[in-house]
């Protein structure tokens, strides 16, 4: 249940952040990282495949392993939660959508100021270079080599066990939590750090806390709005109450 305390404060708010998890996804039908081993893959474990470990020792696995992964996510569509937060960039001032999720299924449903935390499984780059790449002709060997060096194998662009964040979008979003008037958590356990620490940092400044989920977590004790649900029902309510559309 929504509490109607929430709904001034959103209509009032000029800075809103939101950081979005595995949750919100799931609701279209991607599998969460865990649920993902199934079929051929069921004997394998993530952490055996989402490292560089496996990479440097198994290349071509690895690679088969995210093209599936990526046919999973080609075939699914935003759902009614993300539409939602479409519709509340639109009427935020300042709106910023953190997420810790690789699908783009934000930016398919319209969201523009998306902050990627653990990257984008549509995208490639050069393990050597490090380097984003837009463009490769696809071969026999897997994984491809690099088009621009002629030397990396390409991987995607995705954060693996064992590396940092990337720093540029970690820091902008622990900036936006700073100045932010409400942080939304939506749809994620709160349990990967650093991901799951940026809500109460922003609440060290002054932000109130929305956390929207089917359970509690290890931040709802911190909350000040707690809402048990699904984003996808609950976002569009919300929308509905505040602006009647």
């Amino acid at each position: 249940m929504i509490n109607p305390a929430l709904i001034p404060l959103l209509r009032a708010a000029k800075d809103v952040v939101v950081l979005t998890g595995a949750g919100v996804s799931a609701e279209s039908g991607v599998p969460t990282f865990r649920d993902a081993m199934s079929g051929l893959w069921a004997q394998f474990k993530p952490e055996e495949l989402a490292t560089p470990e496996a990479f440097m020792r198994n290349p071509k696995l690895v690679w088969e392993w995210y093209a599936w992964r990526r046919k999973l996510v080609s075939d699914v569509q935003p759902n009614p939660g993300h539409h939602a937060l479409v519709e509340l960039e639109r009427r935020v001032p300042r709106f910023t959508l953190i997420t810790q999720n690789v699908d783009s299924l934000h930016q398919r449903a319209g969201s523009k100021n998306v902050i990627e935390l653990h990257g984008n499984i549509r995208r490639v780059k050069c393990s050597a270079e490090n380097k984003v790449v837009e463009n490769w002709q696809e071969t026999k060997d897997l994984p491809p080599r690099c088009p621009n060096c002629n030397d990396g194998l390409l991987r995607p662009d995705v954060v693996w066990f064992g590396e940092m964040l990337p720093r540029r979008e970690l820091e902008e979003a622990y900036d936006r939590c700073k100045d932010a008037q409400l942080i939304f958590s939506i749809g994620t356990s709160s349990l990967v750090h650093p991901a799951a620490s940026l809500p109460s940092y922003g609440k060290n400044y002054g932000a109130k806390i929305v956390e929207i989920n089917p359970t509690e977590t290890p931040l709802s004790r911190d909350a000040d709005f707690l809402i048990q649900g699904l984003s996808g029902k609950v976002l569009p309510e919300l929308v509905k109450m505040i602006w009647n559309i």
